[in-house]
């Protein structure tokens, strides 16, 4: 089955993911460049705005990998990547502070990251079953018959679910980062161009949220078009 319509899609959407994954690593290397007048590193940062926060359970570790940095709530354990973790660059500072910007989100229960973590499961199923549905729903006529109707809603409705995780993800993501740089002036740990450069840093890094979720809406509409249940079924 070639669907020129398809091809575009899968074309954009991986057009977008490459364009912000390089300015995420270009602006990441760029600012890695530019030290900062603090003599303290990534990991000291990080810790520093956890007491700050009066967050004390969260442990803070190095991992291998570049830009593999994250928050684990099951453990409290923030895991920085070496050139984050050993670093007192621009860059390591606002990665750093994005990631303890999940642990203050998680201390604080907050709503939208309880809900992500709670669809994770949902998400991650509704995606692996979602395509062979969707298949299925396509070789039974899609909306011209009754059982390629069901297949298809119960397809659309499992990719919806993968979907609206990337939707969720974006008001995470936004959040963290606006609670870092807050956190980097409100403690003092940056002037205002080292802000800046932590700040060019992590909005170039929201850009990959941006892309998946504009990818997923747009594989989303394509099959619930491509099936009939919008604007007629196109063979």
């Amino acid at each position: 089955m070639f669907d020129p319509l398809y091809i575009l899609i899968i074309l954009v959407g991986f057009g977008l993911s490459f364009y912000a994954s390089r300015l995420t690593k270009s602006r990441f290397q760029k600012y890695s460049q530019f030290t900062t007048r603090s003599r303290l590193t990534g990991a000291d940062i990080a810790r520093n705005i956890l007491s700050d926060n009066n967050i004390h359970d969260v442990r803070v570790e190095s991992i291998a990998g570049e830009l593999s940095d994250h928050y684990d709530p099951r453990t409290k354990t923030l895991r920085l990547s070496q050139s984050v973790h050993d670093s007192n660059s621009m860059a390591a500072f606002g990665v750093a502070a994005h990631e303890v910007g999940h642990a203050i989100q998680h201390a604080k229960s907050y709503s939208m990251l309880t809900f992500r973590s709670s669809w994770v499961p949902v998400a991650n199923r509704g995606g692996g079953l979602s395509t062979i549905v969707l298949m299925l729903a396509f070789f039974m006529g899609g909306a011209q018959t009754t059982t390629g109707t069901s297949l298809a809603l119960l397809g659309v409705v499992l990719f919806g679910c993968t979907t609206l995780f990337t939707l969720v993800t974006l008001p995470v993501e936004f959040d963290a980062s606006k609670r870092a740089l807050a956190c980097l002036q409100k403690g003092n740990y940056v002037n205002e161009k080292e802000l800046d450069g932590a700040r060019k840093v992590l909005n170039a890094a929201a850009l990959t949220y941006v892309a998946a979720f504009i990818t997923s809406l747009m594989t989303l509409i394509y099959w619930a078009f491509r099936l009939g249940l919008i604007g007629g079924r196109r063979d």
